[in-house]
């Protein structure tokens, strides 16, 4: 049976152990399944750390190289049907790993499934989009909630919050923080665009996942819970990184601001 790779780039990250520890069970009990985890360069314990996960095959970068590069090095160098891409802060049950694998193998012409995602405290973060609009990221970090209460229905509509909470949908844009990819597809494209260090390279990796017209697809009944750091809104040094992303995005994909 094809090898299904599972991807994990980190950075000092202290939800990683966490992340490797739910894994663990479901690594261990079949052998389909092969974890890889990047790090990027992160301090000699955290390293250290890391490696005392036997399961796991562990590779050090020289250098902080971004999550994309991270997730290249792992998996344009492997053979497998599938790759998991993972965030090092989330938790996922076998159960909904199965039914995305289940529901990409059965759907036609899918080539990326994405889980529904919520907070650990049960709450769901809304990451599936639809459009990428400069006007739209402006409203979500400001913090005028007048705003945000007269654009309320186009933040909605921004967040694709009426998603079927039941049903499987094609989509446009799904998050990096849990992917599930044809393997073949993403070296086929290259696999992620490194110019982007962090942020928006999942949105760019899925237009060109599907630029041949093969289809995302969501998954709600999969469900992961992800500890949403949401880096950008607490770090002035972040928040640049996402400006530099966003601006090299629409300079690719063309500039829509509203």
């Amino acid at each position: 049976m094809d090898k299904i790779i599972i991807s994990i780039v980190t950075y000092n990250s202290p939800d990683a152990f966490e992340t490797l520890n739910q894994f663990q069970s479901i690594v261990e009990k079949n052998d389909r399944f092969e974890l890889f985890v990047y790090d990027n360069h992160s301090e000699s314990a955290y390293v250290e750390k890391l490696k005392s996960f036997k399961f796991a095959n562990i590779i050090e970068g020289s250098e902080n190289t971004g999550f994309g590069h991270g997730h290249n090095e792992i998996l344009l160098h492997q053979r497998g049907k599938y790759a998991l891409i993972c965030n090092p802060d989330i938790v996922i049950e076998e159960a909904d790993l199965q039914v995305l694998l289940q529901k990409i193998e059965e759907t036609p012409n899918t080539v990326a499934a994405f889980p529904s995602v919520y907070n650990s405290d049960g709450t769901p973060q809304y990451l599936i989009r639809k459009r990428l609009a400069v006007f739209d990221y402006l409203l979500r970090f400001l913090p005028s909630k007048t705003l945000k209460r007269i654009f309320e229905k186009r933040l909605s509509d921004f967040e694709c919050r009426n998603l079927s909470n039941t049903e499987d949908t094609a989509i446009k844009m799904g998050s990096g923080c849990l992917m599930l990819v044809d393997l073949e597809k993403y070296k086929k494209i290259g696999g992620f665009d490194e110019r982007f260090f962090m942020y928006f390279e999942d949105n760019d990796l899925c237009l060109r996942l599907a630029s041949d017209g093969d289809s995302l697809l969501y998954v709600p009944s999969a469900k992961i819970v992800h500890h949403y750091g949401k880096g950008s809104h607490r770090s002035f040094k972040l928040f640049v990184i996402f400006i530099q992303s966003m601006i090299k995005f629409f300079n690719k994909w063309g500039w829509r601001f509203f």
